[in-house]
Formats: C-alpha cells, sequence, structure tokens
C-alpha cells in the first residue's frame, strides 16, 4: 500500500507545470487594471484568486480515474435536474430567471455554469466506454453523443440565456470533432444551419433580436464607448488619468463584460496583442494535451473542452467589444473580474491536471475493482 506521500510525489511529477505558468501573466495584468478601475473589486478579486486555488487543488487531488464511471452520471443528471427546478423555483435578476437560492442562506448558484463541466465529463465518460474508429463515430453514435449537448442547451436557452447556451453547443461539438466524427456528418449539419438559419432567427426574443439589428446598424451604447476608448488608446496606452472613459464612468461594465475595451485604453493596441497572443498560446497548448495522448479519452475530452472554451468565450467578448459581434453577456474567461466563472475554470484546470498526472490506472493503489474496470473499458 502506497503512502499518502507518494501520492503527492507522483502527481507533483507529472503537473503540466506550462499551462498553470501561462495563466499567471493574464491574472497579473488583468488584476493590475481591475486594481485601477476599482479598490474594492480587487480585494475581491483576490478572494476570487484564493477560493478558486482551493477549488483546483481539490480537483487536482480528487482519485477522478477511480470514481469517474459512477460519478459522472450522476452529476450530470443532477446537474439537469438543477436547469428543470430553474424553470419553477428559481430566482429572477434583471429579466432573466438563471439562479437558484439556497434556501436559509441567501447564497444565489447558477446551474448553467456547472454544467460546462459535467457535459465535458459525460462526454468523456461515455467516448472512453466506446472510443470511434478509424473513420470516426457515425449517425447513430454522434445522435447519442448530441443529445448529452443538446438537452442543456434547450434548457439553458429557456432561462433565457442564449449566450450560455451557445458556448456549451460549440463547446460541445468542438470536443467531438477533436475526437472524430465522420465527415458527411459535418458537411449534413452546415448545409442544414445554413438554409434554417432564418427560421432560427425568428425564434429568438425581441432583445435579442434587437441585439443583432444593433450589430448590423449602429453600435449600441456599450459598443460606441467602447470603441472610443479603444481609439484613444492607441499604440501604447494612455495613463490612467488620461483614460477618461473608463475613469468617468462613460464605459459601462469596465471591470466585466468590456474589461478588454480599458485593456486598449490603458494599454493600447501593443497591450491587447499581448493578451490575445497569451490566449492563444494556451490555446494552442491545451490542443497540444489533446493530441500528445491520442488514446486517452479523457483527457482529450478535457483538454480540447478546455480549449474551446477558452476561444470561445475570448473570441466572443473581443468581437462584442469592438462591435464584430453581437453585444451578449459573456465575461473575458481568466480576466474579467468575477467569482463563479474563474472557480469553474479551476475545476476544469484541476481534473486535467489530475487526469494527466494519473494517466495509468497502475498510478492509483491497485484494488481489484479497479482493474476489472480497467479491463472492461479498454
Amino acid at each position: 500500500m502506497e503512502s499518502w506521500f507518494d501520492f503527492d510525489k507522483r502527481i507533483f511529477k507529472h503537473f503540466s507545470y506550462l499551462l498553470m505558468v501561462q495563466l499567471i501573466p493574464l491574472f497579473i495584468i488583468s488584476s493590475y487594471l481591475v486594481n485601477e478601475i476599482n479598490p474594492h473589486l480587487f480585494n475581491k478579486q483576490m478572494i476570487y484568486y484564493f477560493i478558486s486555488f482551493v477549488v483546483f487543488l481539490v480537483s487536482a487531488f480528487m482519485p477522478w480515474r477511480q470514481i469517474i464511471w459512477w460519478f459522472v452520471p450522476i452529476f450530470y443528471v443532477g446537474n439537469l435536474v438543477l436547469l428543470v427546478a430553474v424553470e419553477f423555483i428559481g430566482k429572477s435578476i434583471l429579466g432573466a430567471q438563471r439562479w437558484i437560492e439556497l434556501p436559509g442562506t441567501g447564497v444565489t448558484i447558477q446551474p448553467s455554469e456547472f454544467i460546462k463541466v459535467s457535459v465535458i465529463m459525460m462526454l468523456g465518460y461515455l467516448i472512453t466506454r466506446n472510443p470511434p474508429p478509424e473513420r470516426g463515430y457515425g449517425l447513430f453514435q454522434f445522435i447519442k453523443l448530441s443529445i448529452v449537448i443538446v438537452v442543456p442547451f434547450l434548457l439553458i436557452a429557456k432561462e433565457p440565456d442564449l449566450g450560455t447556451a451557445l458556448v456549451l453547443l460549440i463547446t460541445g461539438y468542438g470536443v467531438l470533432f477533436v475526437i472524430g466524427i465522420n465527415w458527411k456528418i459535418w458537411t449534413t449539419i452546415v448545409i442544414v444551419l445554413g438554409l434554417t438559419t432564418p427560421l432560427l432567427y425568428g425564434q429568438l426574443k425581441p432583445y435579442q433580436k434587437k441585439r443583432v439589428t444593433d450589430f448590423i446598424g449602429k453600435p449600441s451604447y456599450h459598443v460606441k464607448q467602447a470603441l472610443i476608448a479603444i481609439g484613444s488608446g492607441g499604440l501604447e496606452g494612455k495613463t490612467k488619468e488620461d483614460s477618461t472613459q473608463t475613469q468617468l464612468k462613460f464605459l459601462p461594465v469596465s471591470s466585466t463584460d468590456f474589461i478588454f475595451a480599458y485593456l486598449g485604453e490603458r494599454l493600447g493596441f501593443k497591450g491587447m496583442m499581448v493578451v490575445i497572443g497569451l490566449y492563444i498560446l494556451l490555446i494552442f497548448n491545451l490542443l497540444y494535451i489533446s493530441a500528445k495522448y491520442p488514446s486517452d479519452y479523457l483527457i482529450k475530452a478535457f483538454a480540447s473542452g478546455l480549449a474551446f472554451l477558452i476561444f470561445v468565450y475570448m473570441g466572443v467578448n473581443i468581437y462584442m467589444v469592438i462591435g464584430l459581434a453581437p453585444v451578449v453577456g459573456l465575461p473575458l474567461p481568466l480576466f474579467s473580474h468575477g467569482g463563479t466563472s474563474f472557480i469553474i475554470f479551476a475545476v476544469i484546470f484541476g481534473i486535467l491536471q489530475n487526469l494527466i498526472a494519473f494517466k495509468d490506472y497502475s498510478r492509483y493503489n491497485s484494488d481489484s475493482k479497479v482493474t476489472m474496470q480497467t479491463k472492461d473499458f479498454h
């Protein structure tokens, strides 16, 4: 029987340290900007960092490969139950019913945030049990895996929270794209989407249609102020005192959804390119990790899922800020001020690090039940 100390040594030996180091510059730049916008928010951000770090450690040291086979289905179904419960007992904030208040605590949780973790987990679980053939999954398996993605997508879109729902949809199908689906299925999907786009637009709610018309026509107030902030920053950026768009409160939600605009005003075009470059390197590293373990579908699902999650959040947020996409409430990942988003990413990073560190079942204490499961699944 191996000691807990041996467990520690193993997990630290096989950690992907580069992945963690890549996050530090994003945290430093983000904290610097948030502190300039509002020192009180900076203090809260430090608390979020601490909580996220604790959550990361817990996630990284959980024996996922031993418990994932029973934990994942329960976690996924439990998340679906919470999403359904939002419809009946959910708390409405700013016209959207997305939260459930924990009785007697005053604390609210947003089930749509946790479903991102459980969908990636569920996809990895199902794919590991039935790996794709050489030419990729056929129609039946594609439909089976699509149900895992589409059911929570519809529940979240109904809240309404179309932004989060689309992130989930793109991330889920991004994982399937990396894992392997027959190319004929993708071709059919592209054609069907192209033909049904007008019909899908008709199903949007009035405020969602307004976002689209604002995007196509004149930019909204938020986008106008963001473009002024970015334009005034020029190549090198301006001092804090001269960043009038943010300091005089012309730029709305400058610490959250529109923090990229303050980045442009404060650090200029060079600062924006540095941050975008950091994201690109992080995404490529995640895709490299996904390709590095071709037969470990749990690692492939989590690494590619995390890559697509960061890519979609980053892409939509930046395009939104510069007026090339409709305004939706999506933060800049691992950068915008906020607690829930950091915690969710901490959970996913922690699970991925654990899966990399223990990529062989033999790294765990030998157990006859686990050995049997290993034979069954391989």
